[in-house]
């Protein structure tokens, strides 16, 4: 199944719904930076927790969430658009945990002690911050602690994922509940008991059941209206040009000491681990353009 998400609003209940596939995005972060079993999900969830938090955006907007603990893994990040673009990474990506009960343990991968933070730019001069404490360290729950305690939004998060055997993601995906005004947390306590009246989400998606097959089930007897089919990849933004302007900030002195100890320069992008080499003629023409 490709990757994208399915956007919805039931007006009369006054509940809009989101539900993805991260698939495809999840094993092409994971693959580029060469994580474990345990920082596969860790890092999926992450993913998939940008893109449903991407997708409250409006046109131009960007979003970045920073989930930080004391475990192992250290930190995971991810940066999403409007648009269905995210890219992101594991502080630790080598870290890899026991199975527990047959599932990565993200819980202490991550820690108990720590925060989720959201930053959000919204074109605006200063980019507003949310930050709340790790309450579950499942990446769900805490991203539905941040939008019901920081952004004041009645809400339910719910991620979910199979791993194959080769350690990689068989499917992987999520799902958003998000009561609009001036309805409060009851209207999310009936979708919470009817997530679990359904079989778990993991099933659904290894099922085969599509995003819109997920809503339909959640929102059944509801009459709601089909907004938006959005396709989803994992896109950086970093290139070659962005990295020349960052051997230009270490100045002449710094470029010259590279040529002189390396011979080279070598730029690791840490969101998608795209490496930028500059051989030493690139180091020489890069001081020269310096004046």
């Amino acid at each position: 199944m490709e990757d994208y998400l399915i956007r919805i609003i039931a007006k009369e209940t006054g509940v809009r719904g989101l539900a993805c596939v991260t698939t495809h995005l999840a094993n092409e972060a994971a693959a580029r930076h060469e994580t474990t079993p345990t920082t596969t999900v860790v890092l999926e969830r992450t993913l998939t927790s940008g893109i449903l938090a991407g997708a409250l955006l409006k046109v131009g907007q960007r979003v970045a969430l920073k989930f930080e603990g004391d475990g192992p893994v250290g930190k995971a990040i991810a940066e999403a658009d409007a648009y269905g673009r995210i890219r992101g990474y594991v502080v630790h990506p080598e870290v890899d945990l026991p199975l527990v009960d047959g599932k990565a343990d993200i819980v202490n991968a991550l820690g108990v002690l720590g925060s989720l933070s959201v930053v959000k730019d919204v074109k605006l001069k200063e980019m507003p911050e949310g930050v709340v404490p790790l309450i579950s360290s499942t990446f769900d729950g805490d991203f539905t602690y941040y939008l019901n305690q920081s952004e004041q939004t009645p809400s339910l998060v719910v991620i979910a994922e199979v791993l194959a055997e080769n350690g990689r993601l068989q499917v992987s995906g999520g799902v958003l509940i998000q009561a609009m005004p001036p309805n409060d947390v009851s209207i999310i306590r009936q979708f919470i008991e009817r997530m679990q009246d359904l079989p778990p989400l993991e099933v659904m998606l290894a099922g085969g059941k599509s995003p819109e097959a997920i809503l339909a089930e959640l929102f059944a007897g509801i009459a709601y209206e089909k907004l938006e089919k959005r396709p989803l990849r994992f896109k950086c933004a970093c290139s070659r040009e962005r990295s020349e302007k960052a051997l230009i900030n270490l100045g002449k002195d710094g470029l010259q000491n590279l040529l002189e100890t390396e011979g080279e320069a070598v730029v690791d992008c840490h969101f998608c681990h795209e490496q930028y080499i500059f051989d030493a003629e690139d180091l020489r023409l890069i001081m020269a353009s310096m004046i």
